[in-house]
């Protein structure tokens, strides 16, 4: 009887299509279509086979789910992106999620279809990621579309060994000649077996006719606060010491070069011309009509210059130790640096530690802490003046992009200064509070970010322009750039740990479409002097039935791209229409389905397995720092979080928005990683709630920049003797934020899963070990989402609350 069942279930299998969710590939064999020689491009895939419905099953993305009954949904583990459902020809070959994923990982026919589904399309990139394996291709042609100018793909296809089809805007185009010759194989004739077929991350060094002009050379310019403020902060040392420590590991070639303004009142030029015995300071004090000394001895070559720029580093810090200047001519300072930059282009690092109050770009307080604490609405959350935003948009102009160190422990007016980054495809740091002496955490974050920032890899003059199949369209950018035309984004400087997403919509009809494509391409110069292509594409079905659109939401990157689109909405608008609307996406969506894709109705509130951690998420977006209200939030804090939800990618923005919990105290070997000959254990994820805490154990959350190890007041001693090294709860130290080395396993463990975690993000998160007595405990327990706050509702107060909404 069982083979009969058995014989009965594969014969059902064989009816429906066989571009199944991921828990149905084992029958992919049952029913493959046969390949012509090209190699599988989406032309190939049998009309039939994409008409079917995947209704024929119900996957375990589309398994009923009501809300609020089951209440502990989050995985053990972290949530991995949705995997498209493609032919495994095709999704084998595809575009890595951690580089370029979609919200919809199926793309509604029209966009009626859309609309009625009630979720956001557009796509998330982190397109300069740093990558292990990344094939580069050295070729004298580079095979593009002659219409559409897609970079040829995995997913084009050969109509013979002479003519492939543009699988962007279908054009039949010839191969040429020298395509023909497959540099791996070394073999002639198989044009479908290249690397540029074969990998959809690929990289080109590119001929000289994608250069405009000669690829310039690295170039960094320094900007340093040295105001009275500055120097109590003591950043000037660690800044110094970094640049010292690190000054041979900065990327570049022989062209190198770098330069230092220093500013309070007055503008500090530094001479550092070959020949001369130390370096000479040159006083700028008339800062409405800046003089600039000659170029070439301000900006110098580095390999020539490097024992002045070392005596430099060495004296900088002494040489303001005194001063009693409290005025600070920012504004004046960025004008100079951009003259000084404008004829290379290259890399600006402004280090700034109060509110700038002179010359040009001075700004007034606008925080009022009063209003702060009930204010739904939070006023000034935009620039103040716009001309940061000018001269960003000068810099960008010129190839220069601007970085901001801001270190400082009053209102800075981070909404004002920001703009200097953003529009110049900068990044912004931020180390409120910051002081050499009594934020030891701080100065630690501030060196490894340094360290990495000054290493990290760059690219120079670039651009990037992001393409898609006919009948989909891109009107939409978040992240730091300007947008030179309607799809090309001006990119002074890219660097790996930036993100962009784009809002998209659906102009034409899919309908004869099986499959729809999307390309980023990244045209840099590396910090050798070549010019370089970085390509992208991703490919995905195209759905005819809402509860295939339902099936394939990528609930992590559609909270990416609505916390994009809610920190314009609250700058432009308001915050709390941001807020509003963040609600309502989760309401909204819900009731499609409960509306158009639920066969039976029942009581509850009801989402589909992969939609089970929207309201969860939604929850955790209003109550992020950057949403939150009636809290006394300070306006920089608020704002920053708003740069970084834009600006991150999407692994890193989503710890941000939903931390992860571990508890640590029982940590075993049981499920470890081995990594480079370290074990590291696997602790599950926790439910963010009190509930979850036990006053035996010590729990360890992830906030993306910062972790928290909460120890209860009745913990294991052996936790206490073997990982902090104390004898006893009372003898945890008040501001402890490094972990003892210690040879006992358990504090091996735990420096090692603490080390892991580090090891995955680019910036530096500082650990604080608190107590129940702790200051920090209160941004360890806002970090609580599913707990009740004063302003806030409980996880399970707001399930109730959509639950009303949508039965209205």
């Amino acid at each position: 009887m069982k083979n009969m069942e058995l014989i009965q279930h594969l014969l059902k299998m064989l009816k429906t299509d066989y571009l199944l969710n991921p828990l149905q590939r084992q029958y992919e064999n049952v029913h493959r279509v046969a390949e012509p020689p090209g190699g599988p491009g989406p032309a190939q895939l049998s009309p039939s086979l994409a008409a079917m419905s995947l209704q024929s099953s119900t996957p375990e993305a589309l398994r009923v789910v009501n809300l609020l009954q089951e209440r502990n949904l989050l995985p053990p583990t972290p949530v991995p992106a949705p995997t498209p459902c493609l032919p495994q020809d095709l999704q084998k070959i595809n575009c890595n999620p951690e580089v370029f994923r979609c919200t919809l990982t199926s793309i509604p026919q029209t966009q009626s279809l859309l609309n009625k589904a009630k979720m956001p399309l557009g796509l998330l990139l982190h397109p300069f990621k740093d990558l292990s394996q990344l094939p580069v291709v050295t070729s004298s042609t580079i095979v593009r579309c002659r219409s559409c100018r897609t970079y040829i793909n995995p997913f084009v296809s050969f109509l013979d060994q002479r003519r492939w089809k543009c699988n962007l805007c279908y054009r039949v185009n010839d191969v040429p000649e020298e395509f023909m010759y497959n540099p791996v194989s070394r073999s002639y004739g198989e044009p479908h077996k290249r690397p540029e077929v074969q990998n959809a991350t690929i990289e080109f060094i590119a001929p000289s006719e994608y250069m405009l002009r000669p690829p310039q050379p690295a170039v960094y310019l320094f900007v340093l606060d040295v105001s009275h403020n500055a120097v109590e902060t003591g950043y000037l040392n660690v800044f110094c010491q970094s640049l010292l420590d690190n000054i041979n590991a900065l990327p570049g070639d022989s062209r190198t070069k770098v330069g230092f303004i220093t500013f309070d009142s007055t503008i500090h030029f530094y001479n550092l011309q070959e020949g001369l015995s130390q370096p000479q300071m040159l006083i700028v004090s008339d800062i409405e009509d800046i003089f600039l000394p000659t170029p070439d001895s301000l900006l110098v070559n580095l390999n020539e210059c490097k024992e002045l720029v070392q005596d430099l580093l060495k004296s900088l810090p002494t040489l303001f130790g005194k001063t009693m200047e409290t005025q600070s001519a920012l504004g004046s300072a960025l004008q100079a640096a951009f003259k000084l930059l404008s004829p290379t282009g290259g890399r600006m690092s402004v280090f700034q530690t109060q509110l700038p109050n002179l010359g040009v770009g001075a700004l007034q307080s606008r925080e009022d802490p009063n209003q702060r604490a009930s204010a739904k609405d939070i006023q000034h959350l935009s620039p103040a003046t716009d001309f940061y935003k000018k001269l960003a948009l000068d810099c960008s102009g010129q190839q220069v992009a601007v970085d901001l160190f801001l270190l400082s422990a009053q209102y800075c007016d981070l909404a004002s200064l920001g703009c200097i980054s953003r529009y110049s495809a900068g990044s912004v740091y931020y180390y409120p509070s910051y002081h050499h002496q009594h934020s030891p955490a701080q100065v630690e974050r501030f060196q490894k970010d340094l360290k990495r920032y000054l290493t990290r890899k760059i690219g120079f003059e670039a651009v990037m322009r992001i393409r898609c199949t006919k009948g989909l369209s891109i009107h939409t950018f978040h992240g730091n750039f300007f947008v030179r035309s309607t799809d090309l984004l001006s990119l002074p400087n890219v660097n790996p740990d930036a993100g962009f997403a784009v809002q998209m919509s659906i102009e034409d009809n899919l309908d004869d479409m099986q499959v729809v494509s999307f390309q980023a391409a990244l045209l840099y110069t590396s910090s050798k002097g070549e010019r370089r292509i970085r390509v992208h594409t991703l490919c995905l079905p195209v759905v005819s039935s809402l509860s295939d659109i339902f099936s394939g939401a990528d609930v992590q990157a559609m909270t990416g791209l609505l916390a994009c689109m809610a920190v314009d909405r609250s700058v432009t608008a308001s915050l709390s229409d941001a807020r509003d609307a963040m609600t309502n996406a989760a309401i909204d969506s819900l009731t499609s389905y409960r509306q158009s894709v639920l066969t039976i109705q029942q009581p509850g509130l009801l989402a589909p397995a992969c939609l089970r951690l929207f309201p969860l998420y939604i929850l955790a977006l209003l109550k992020q720092k950057a949403f939150r209200t009636g809290t006394s939030t300070r306006l920089d804090d608020r704002v920053f979080a708003m740069c970084q939800l834009k600006y991150q990618p999407l692994f890193y923005a989503m710890l941000m928005i939903h931390p992860a919990l571990y508890r640590v105290d029982d940590l075993t070997d049981e499920g470890a990683l081995n990594i480079n000959e370290r074990t590291i254990p696997q602790p599950r994820v926790l439910q963010l709630s009190v509930e979850k805490l036990s006053r035996e154990g010590a729990f360890l959350m992830d906030t993306g920049t910062v972790m928290y190890l909460w120890i209860g007041r009745n913990c294991h001693p052996n936790f206490l003797t073997q990982v902090l090294g104390v004898p006893n709860y009372a003898a945890v130290p008040e501001n402890l934020y490094l972990l003892p080395e210690l040879d006992t396993a358990e504090s091996q463990r735990t420096r090692a899963f603490v080390g892991w975690l580090r090891d995955q993000r680019p910036f530096y998160p500082s650990l604080h070990v608190i107590r129940d007595e702790s200051q920090l405990k209160a941004n360890f327990m806002q970090n609580m989402i599913e707990d009740r706050t004063a302003s806030a509702l409980s996880y399970y107060e707001f399930l109730l609350h959509l639950q009303q909404q949508i039965s209205k």
